[in-house]
């Protein structure tokens, strides 16, 4: 997971493109690990959401006795308890997550211990007692321990179960009556739950009875305000089970992309989706977004006209993905109003509040009410530049409020390590599809070993730039092809790796799939492979995007073999770095042997010549010198010298350059 400063200042960002693939839904990996932990049997969780919010349900369950094996890099197996938790005594920390805190009271009302429920201290300012209420009324003894009507919980041995039927309001929390619904088949007998009021997110309920069905629970619904366990109900493994990907995440991805262009495409969600909040896209259709889905994958960009529509929505089923909505309005042609989403009030903080206050400090007017919000664009959609969000410790305010970089702004972002809630990496990810058309790039082109990694590197500190290893980006196919015993000249396969392929840069370190490749993409098997893996269209246009977005204000400097001619043909400086075959040779030996890998100059001078034929003559971006790049030989050369000439360069290319 990231460890994100205490603020994090992001833009001003004008454009976004590509694809991200998405963690795993909150909302879904917690009903999983409760149902699965509560089933007889095993079940093999796919895609379990790595996030604080689940780990605080890990937490509880490992402290209750329920054996969780497995990495969330992989497959997580929980051993299921039959419907009843080993350990009879037990204090639960919960912090401020509501999709645990919510489900575990209602299921150990039901198993005779002693219990002791709490979180941190908006976790106790979130009501609970029509839940409680609830669950009196069936038998179980549940006491508050500080405030009525809120946590933190005692329960005690009760005698549940002496009714059939049982009232919940639906009016302040899903949670509520997700809570029963996951419970109440424990009691092995016929009850039934009826609804009063109005059913917020109704979406989240479905998704809580989809996920029971595959549990062996099938819920007998009448309308949206009555809901039958059926008698000699148990929960049972499927075996295995699979997270989707989380859709209220996809909201800031799609809303970028109808806010910088586009196309953003989110993978993990789609047509097949169980989860409400795929209705995000919906909302954004109707806001004029070009809009294309599949069956695992949303794809947003920006209108034909290029400007947002002003909406009307009642957003009571999409509560969390509308206050995506709320930020992408300051980019909307008029007012908007979001209707019916009075849940934000007792949600992480009161939502509304927070959202007016952050989004005035941007230029937007806006009136807020018990259950909606208006909001009008600043006059010319100017945002205010420099604002400072406040996040009052919520993630979802904290990822939305990224969006108003796209305004070409600079906005900072406080306190931004809340995303670790429910989407630890979010910024990395948000990064690599956001970029500043205006922002300079210096491209340096040059063959294996010319030292133009190392030189890149020094002139992007020294201007304190951006830097983009685009040969990383080619071994890590080639290593994740190896990996997966991918054949390196079966283009469409080696296209679909590099579309969507698992890996960041953070702290310096370069990630597949979560684990630290840095030096393994060194290896000389990568670097053949990586070589041939690049000669293919399918891999160099499916990298295409996630290169062109390390460009980003203050400006980027870019190294490879064609970062020049095809990735950024309007850098501000070209430069190509040569050298001589016997010098590049020695360079890469004493590199391999320095990392601990076996090398012979021989062999190395002979793979260089034939790298050289290979990247020289393919057809797809050969390796070649610009016709406007400046040229250095580096053979009789210091690193100095060779950065010393670029940064002369790119201030003269500075002076000659075309205001933007």
């Amino acid at each position: 997971m990231s460890a994100y400063p205490d603020h994090l200042d992001l833009g001003p960002l004008d454009r976004a493109a590509g694809s991200v693939r998405l963690p795993g839904s909150k909302s879904i990996s917690n009903r999983t690990l409760l149902l699965a932990a509560l089933a007889q049997g095993r079940t093999q969780i796919h895609n379990l959401l790595a996030a604080d919010d689940v780990d605080r349900m890990l937490e509880a369950l490992s402290v209750l006795g329920v054996t969780v094996t497995g990495s969330r890099q992989g497959v997580v197996a929980v051993d299921g308890c039959n419907g009843s938790f080993p350990v009879k005594q037990a204090d639960l920390f919960l912090g401020n997550a509501g999709t645990a805190l919510r489900p575990l009271t209602a299921a150990l009302a039901t198993c005779g211990g002693h219990y002791k429920l709490s979180g941190v201290p908006r976790m106790h300012e979130r009501p609970i007692g029509d839940l409680v209420d609830a669950l009196r009324s069936l038998g179980a003894d549940i006491r508050y321990l500080a405030n009525e009507g809120y946590p933190p919980l005692e329960i005690r041995p009760g005698t549940p179960w002496s009714g059939s039927k049982v009232r919940i309001r639906g009016d302040v929390s899903s949670q509520f009556l997700t809570a029963l619904l996951m419970a109440l088949p424990l009691a092995g007998r016929a009850i039934t739950i009826e609804v009063t009021g109005e059913l917020i997110s109704r979406p989240y309920i479905d998704i809580t009875l989809k996920l029971m069905s595959r549990f062996g629970v099938t819920i007998q619904r009448e309308g949206g305000s009555s809901f039958l366990i059926p008698a000699g109900s148990r929960l049972v493994s499927p075996g295995e089970i699979f997270v989707e990907g989380d859709a209220s995440g996809a909201s800031y991805f799609l809303a970028a992309g109808a806010i910088g262009a586009g196309p953003v495409r989110v993978e993990g969600v789609g047509r097949g989706s169980i989860q409400g909040d795929v209705g995000f896209a919906d909302a954004l259709a109707r806001m004029g977004a070009r809009i294309e889905l599949g069956e695992n994958w949303i794809e947003a960009a920006a209108p034909p006209t290029g400007t947002l529509r002003a909406f009307d929505l009642d957003l009571n089923a999409i509560p969390d993905a509308a206050m995506t909505l709320a930020v992408a309005a300051l980019f909307a042609d008029g007012t908007s109003r979001l209707r019916n989403i009075g849940s934000w009030r007792v949600k992480e903080t009161d939502r509304i509040a927070a959202m007016a206050t952050e989004l005035r400090k941007l230029g937007a007017q806006v009136e807020e009410g018990p259950d909606f919000l208006v909001v009008t664009p600043p006059h010319a959609s100017r945002l205010t530049p420099d604002a400072a969000i406040d996040t009052y410790d919520d993630h979802r305010i904290a990822m939305c409020f990224s969006l108003a970089a796209l305004g070409g702004v600079k906005v900072r972002i406080n306190e931004p390590g809340c995303v670790a809630k429910t989407f630890p990496d979010y910024f990395e990810r948000f990064a690599e599809v956001t970029s500043m058309s205006s922002a300079p790039v210096i491209a340096i082109d040059g063959p294996s070993a010319s030292g133009k990694g190392v030189v890149a590197q020094r002139v992007a500190e020294h201007l304190g730039f951006h830097y983009l290893d685009s040969g990383s980006l080619y071994r890590l196919v080639a290593l994740a092809a190896l990996r997966d015993g991918v054949d390196v000249k079966d283009a469409d396969a080696l296209g679909e790796i590099a579309r969507k392929l698992p890996a960041h840069f953070s702290a310096g370190k370069i990630l597949l799939n979560g684990e630290d490749v840095t030096d393994a993409i060194r290896a000389e098997a990568v670097s053949r492979s990586a070589s041939e893996v690049a000669a293919f269209a399918s891999v160099r246009q499916g990298l295409m995007r996630r290169q062109q977005a390390f460009r980003r204000v203050p400006g980027l400097v870019a190294e490879g073999r064609d970062m020049a001619a095809v990735v950024f043909p309007d850098a501000v400086l070209k430069v190509f770095l040569t050298a001589s075959a016997e010098e590049r040779a020695r360079r890469r030996y004493k590199q391999l042997i320095e990392k601990g890998f076996d090398a012979t100059l021989s062999t190395l001078l002979q793979d260089i010549r034939q790298r050289d034929a290979r990247d020289s003559e393919r057809s797809v971006a050969p390796l070649r010198k610009s016709v406007d790049a400046q040229i250095i030989d580096t053979t009789g050369l210091s690193i100095k010298e060779v950065v010393g000439r670029i940064l002369q360069w790119f201030e003269s290319a500075s002076r000659k350059a075309p205001s933007r």
